[in-house]
């Protein structure tokens, strides 16, 4: 029953990560790690948000809608598990951890027309890809630890744009049209954990601590008071360490129930490039939680129901470049398991909370955005060797 049932438990979750807190797109699931025998898999996935608001009636008295701002967004990866004894293993994991795709439209005459008079025109593209291996050493009591080296590159594009940024922290600094170019930059961290299972039952428990890792980007500025100039220059950027909890059990025949807790640090995330002298990045740190149930129909079929819940952050003032606030979600997966092989299909529907984007100090608000979803769907080929 685990290899059948745990499978689609972890699919069900990560389909929707994208709408977890800060610039989270995974989770950064380590389960392959528990799989039986040498196995391979892939997996690819699509995220659609959904998000639109309107600008504040305060700064703004029509009010304009601001267009759908989330960019959807592809996920690729992969990973390899092979025994090397009775109680040595090797994982080997690619996936694709952080990421942004914001982008407001551009305001225009007509003041129906969506498009924010006072954010159109404001972007961030980021993207990143993750490389860890893993040693999972299994004492005789059905404990295990785990532990290993991660290697990610991040690269990415901020542009602001719009009135809301004609009053900056920086007296006398215009960032009406700035943009910074984040240059790719790849750097270490590691991962440690430990785990406890009783087979019989499908029962495990894993705790895994994941580090921070810093980077050293070069940026290139463009002001829009100087046009035609770039200034080049470094900044130093972190993405968050993290615990991850995840558990599952037997609770009947053909019957799992598999759930997770997530922290993650985003706030130590920061991007100050030298010339604006601001920062572009402000995200709470976060706790994810997901519960749910699996149940395997026959010998080749499998599927399950899952739920996600991440608190909205007390302070509704949020950056530009991730105008959401918490969410609640629903994920359904499903399974067949073949001869050697099995394929794993998820859809998630995700309700992110509702936050203004703000702009300035003190923080002002600057559009509202309510009633928005994400909905995300990924499938997965396993191979046994």
């Amino acid at each position: 029953m685990r290899s059948m049932v745990s499978g689609i438990a972890v699919l069900t979750v990560t389909a929707g990560a994208a709408a977890a807190g800060g610039l989270d797109r995974t989770g950064q699931p380590i389960g392959i790690i528990f799989e039986d025998g040498n196995y391979a898999e892939f997996s690819m996935g699509r995220a659609d948000p959904e998000i639109t608001g309107n600008d504040v009636a305060s700064l703004n008295p029509a009010e304009t809608p601001t267009g759908d701002v989330g960019l959807g967004f592809n996920q690729l990866a992969s990973g390899l598990k092979m025994d090397l004894n009775d109680q040595l293993s090797f994982s080997l994991i690619y996936e694709q951890p952080w990421g942004s795709d914001v982008s407001y439209p551009v305001a225009n005459a007509d003041p129906t027309t969506p498009g924010s008079f006072l954010l159109g025109g404001t972007e961030a593209i980021s993207n990143s890809d993750s490389f860890t291996g893993i040693l999972r050493y299994k004492f005789d009591n059905n404990f295990s630890v785990h532990g290993g080296v991660r290697w990610q590159q991040v690269d990415g594009e901020i542009s602001l744009q719009g009135a809301a940024y004609n009053s900056p922290a920086t007296p006398g600094l215009d960032l009406d049209g700035y943009n910074v170019v984040v240059e790719q930059d790849g750097a270490f961290g590691w991962v440690a954990g430990a785990a406890y299972e009783i087979p019989d039952i499908a029962a495990r428990i894993a705790l895994t601590y994941q580090s921070e890792v810093e980077h050293e980007f070069t940026t290139v500025e463009s002001l829009p008071d100087i046009p035609g100039v770039t200034f080049t220059g470094t900044t130093k950027t972190k993405t968050p360490q993290s615990v991850n909890l995840d558990f599952q059990s037997g609770v009947a025949e053909n019957t799992l129930v598999f759930g997770s807790i997530r922290w993650a640090d985003h706030s130590v995330t920061k991007l100050r490039p030298t010339t604006a002298d601001v920062d572009l990045i402000d995200i709470s740190d976060s706790i994810t939680y997901n519960l749910g149930v699996a149940q395997r129909l026959n010998e080749r079929w499998a599927v399950s129901l899952s739920f996600g819940y991440e608190a909205e952050d007390s302070d509704n003032l949020v950056s530009p470049l991730s105008p959401t606030n918490g969410f609640q979600s629903v994920g359904v997966g499903v399974q067949y398991t073949g001869d050697g092989y099995k394929v794993t299909g998820g859809v998630r529907y995700t309700k992110v909370g509702d936050a203004f984007a703000e702009t300035g100090t003190p923080d002002t608000a600057r559009a509202g955005f309510e009633d928005n979803d994400v909905v995300s769907f990924g499938v997965r080929v396993g191979f046994y060797f």
